[in-house]
């Protein structure tokens, strides 16, 4: 969780994602409701007078119900738009609580949900709104409403949240030992970066595919990042999801453990994303052979920097796999390369992708048409209706029938193997051992994961940037792009805007890429000054962009994760001496003090004259 600055910052873009989904939403659905009327665009005749809601219920109908639905379903206008999926309030089932796995919300547990917001989904936090804070009970109330479990509830069973012990880095052994005895890394992967081998298949009880959390970027958890909250789910778990609470199988101990270990993920912080605006280019001495891998960008200071879904032009990606990559940089006197990461669920790594990709417009607007499924096909189903109740998951969140097949185990030799992500490649293979095996136990998708990095094509002075989605006709972009589908080959687009993506000339970039652990790795070399396109001199800031594509999305073209712009710094190849600017300064000093000593003097031998006696003067 961020600070407050941060919370505000976020619940107003949230806001105005909301409202972009209702315009997009709200035509489709007046076009149907006409169709299945039958009455075309001409007048009807008035309905019966509806009662206007008041109390809680005013709240909800005007901050709710374009998502939830007015029958609290989760149906609402805007849902088909939406991932994870808007709450059912129907189901009284609630993943953020302070009550044991199963157990029905207490009234607060609802209420700090409604303040705060979910991190990582649409729903945003209303403590700025006066309107729903001065209605909170009667908003709880009508949220409970439309749940029978709530009627003549006995009391929920409380989960004690203690005392946070403060972190302790001696217990990570144990914290390692404790998630991998209780399978959490079958959904999170070894290193909890939300990529284990049942992750691709994981869904929710309403048979809505869901993503397990990325453990190393608790900042976005659901129920919050603070050590507190992340204890807290340990031990409830997410009602509705496959994550069990083990507030019974563990001790209290070994869950404080787990936060631990979380927590050393997230490199010490949890609460506020450590993103950055600017990365630091590292001086290199000799030349940069992208065959060292990550060796080549030892001693480069990372930078993280945050990526949103593209939802300002056709082909909108409202809820994007990815949220963020880090970024390294090094140079020396003739070249300039750049190491890009970023978690992936897993390395889709057949059929292609590209940035001049189009999207049907069922796609654009879910609710024309069946949504595409993770792997880019269609969901199978002879039922229309894209809410329609999927058979219930077994009970058992680690049942194997509910698992795809687990990656092969890892030879005992690759545990003590290098931490550089590009040792483990093979020959021909798209993103190394791991990645092929990821690849073809996910099947042949129909899109593959890809990755640009974007430029101006000319530096300009000022402050004025080409347009952050692929540039405008005044101000083109570069995009150095790699499908991953052939790592080992980039391609040099020109931008002119989203309509105008063309080849682009000038050095293609050298390029290589790798995936491990749930990471893309992914290296881009190229000249300083290459001649044509962007060029990177001493003492400069560089604009530069990042998009992501997540292939098992079926993100391609304009679907796809971005940044703002942010800027890469080319530090002078040689830094001046200190001591030479002091001697200057020294030199300036001492001959200004000459003057006025000078002038001083002169000033002195004029009075001296002026007031000597007659006599004295003519001798």
């Amino acid at each position: 969780m961020s600070n407050g600055r941060s919370r505000v910052l976020v619940a107003s873009t949230v806001g105005a994602v909301a409202l972009s989904l209702l315009v997009l939403a709200a035509p489709q659905r007046a076009q149907q409701s006409q169709g299945e009327s039958g009455q075309g665009s001409g007048p009807t005749a008035p309905g019966p007078k509806q009662a206007q809601p008041t109390g809680g219920a005013a709240v909800y109908a005007k901050y709710c119900a374009q998502c939830h639905g007015a029958d609290g379903k989760g149906r609402g206008t805007a849902s088909p738009l939406l991932m994870p999926a808007p709450r059912d309030f129907t189901s009284g089932k609630y993943q953020i609580r302070s009550t044991a796995t199963g157990n029905l919300p207490t009234n607060d547990d609802i209420k700090n949900v409604i303040l705060r917001g979910i991190p990582g989904t649409a729903m945003p936090g209303f403590k700025e709104v006066t309107s729903v804070t001065d209605e909170m009970d009667g908003l709880v109330a009508h949220l409970q409403s439309f749940s029978p479990k709530f009627q003549n509830a006995k009391p929920p069973e409380l989960v004690a949240i203690p005392k946070d012990p403060g972190y302790n880095a001696e217990q990570l052994d144990a914290a390692r030992k404790v998630y991998t005895s209780i399978g959490c890394a079958k959904c999170h992967g070894d290193e909890g970066r939300g990529d284990g081998p049942s992750a691709p298949t994981l869904k929710d009880d309403w048979g809505q595919q869901i993503r397990p959390a990325d453990l190393s970027r608790p900042w976005t958890f659901n129920g919050g990042g603070r050590r507190e909250d992340i204890f807290r789910s340990i031990s409830t778990g997410l009602n509705g999801t496959p994550m069990a609470g083990f507030s019974s199988a563990l001790t209290e101990e070994q869950r404080w453990q787990l936060v631990d270990f979380i927590t050393n993920l997230a490199g010490g912080k949890t609460e506020e994303a450590p993103y950055a605006s600017l990365v630091v280019a590292k001086k290199v001495d000799g030349e940069l052979d992208v065959a060292q891998g990550a060796k080549l960008f030892e001693g480069a200071e990372p930078a993280l920097f945050a990526l949103l879904g593209q939802i300002v032009q056709p082909g909108r990606d409202f809820q994007p796999a990815t949220i963020a990559v880090e970024t390294r940089a090094v140079y020396n006197a003739d070249e300039v390369a750049l190491l890009v990461t970023w978690h992936d669920i897993q390395a889709d790594t057949h059929g292609n992708n590209g940035p001049d990709f189009e999207l049907p417009e069922q796609e654009d607007h879910p609710g024309l048409a069946p949504a595409v499924s993770g792997s880019g096909q269609a969901p199978t189903t002879t039922d229309d209706d894209p809410f329609a109740e999927a058979a219930p998951a077994s009970d058992d969140p680690f049942a194997e029938a509910a698992t795809a097949p687990a990656s092969p185990p890892a030879a005992a030799s690759d545990a003590a193997a290098s931490d550089d992500p590009f040792a483990e490649e093979g020959a021909g293979t798209a993103g190394g051992a791991e990645g092929a095996a990821a690849a073809t136990e996910g099947g042949a998708g129909q899109f593959s994961d890809a990755v640009a990095v974007q430029f101006p094509r000319q530096l300009t002075d000022g402050v004025r940037r080409p347009y952050f989605i692929f540039g405008d006709p005044q101000d083109p972009v570069e995009l150095w792009f790699v499908d991953l589908a052939n790592p080992g080959k980039a391609e040099l687009w020109e931008g002119k805007g989203s309509a105008d993506l063309q080849p682009g000339e000038g050095e293609t970039p050298a390029v290589r890429a790798s995936f491990s652990k749930g990471e893309w790795s992914v290296i881009l070399k190229r000249s300083r000054n290459a001649g044509r396109g962007v060029a990177f001199p001493d003492d400069t800031f560089v604009p530069v962009a990042f998009s992501v594509w997540d292939g098992f999305h079926g993100e391609r073209g304009n679907r796809r994760a971005l940044s703002a712009w942010y800027n890469l710094y080319v530090p002078p190849a040689e830094t001046p001496s200190p001591w030479l600017a002091m001697a200057k300064a020294a030199g300036v000093v001492l001959v200004v003090e000459l003057l006025i000593i000078a002038l001083v003097r002169r000033r002195a031998r004029r009075r001296a004259a002026v007031g000597a006696p007659a006599g004295a003067r003519a001798a």
